[in-house]
């Protein structure tokens, strides 16, 4: 698949993008044995530190809202010691298209750009969980200043996505 963003494409961005989008793919097999997963980001500033990092640990935790983007920008608030991320122009990068709640929570959280892996429709075809009703959050981010980048590395994170399914772990969502 083609890369995707709400702005004029960045070779440099989507090159950089791909590097650390890799390396959370691959880590994040590790996660998953560790009883953690299927989902990792990390945050970093403008000059490539790595700020914070966390996986997914809904079913570890036994809480639905500890998804791996939400857990990663309260990092980054403890380490910033502040609610309003805005001031440092931090990047998050997350191996998933963010949910729709993982979506308000980056929007208020003032997160400026997000590059992603796998885009939702393949995480709900591998997985079945739903990502939820996202109509035109790439534009609707760009209106608030948040740039996008998606479908980086995203062969990768399919094949991890997969392996989590066929391992026969806990794919949480909420029964009907």
């Amino acid at each position: 698949m083609d890369i995707i963003s709400n702005e004029k494409i960045d070779k440099f961005k989507v090159e950089k993008a791909n590097k650390i989008l890799s390396n959370l793919q691959e880590e994040l097999k590790s996660v998953i044995d560790n009883g953690s997963g299927p989902f990792l980001a990390a945050i970093y500033d403008e000059n490539d530190n790595l700020i914070a990092k966390a996986s997914n640990s809904v079913v570890k935790d036994k809480c639905s809202n500890r998804h791996a983007e939400m857990n990663t920008i309260k990092e980054a608030e403890l380490y910033y010691d502040t609610y309003d991320l805005a001031p440092y122009n931090l990047s998050l990068y997350v191996t998933s298209e963010p949910c729709i709640m993982c979506l308000g929570g980056i929007m208020w959280s003032g997160i400026k750009n997000i590059y992603f892996g796998v885009p939702s429709k393949r995480v709900e075809e591998i997985t079945g969980f739903d990502e939820g009703f996202k109509p035109n959050w790439l534009e609707e981010f760009k209106k608030r200043g948040i740039t996008v980048y998606g479908n980086i590395a995203q062969e990768e994170g399919e094949k991890v996505l997969e392996q989590y399914v066929k391992s026969g772990k806990e794919v949480y969502k909420p029964s009907l």
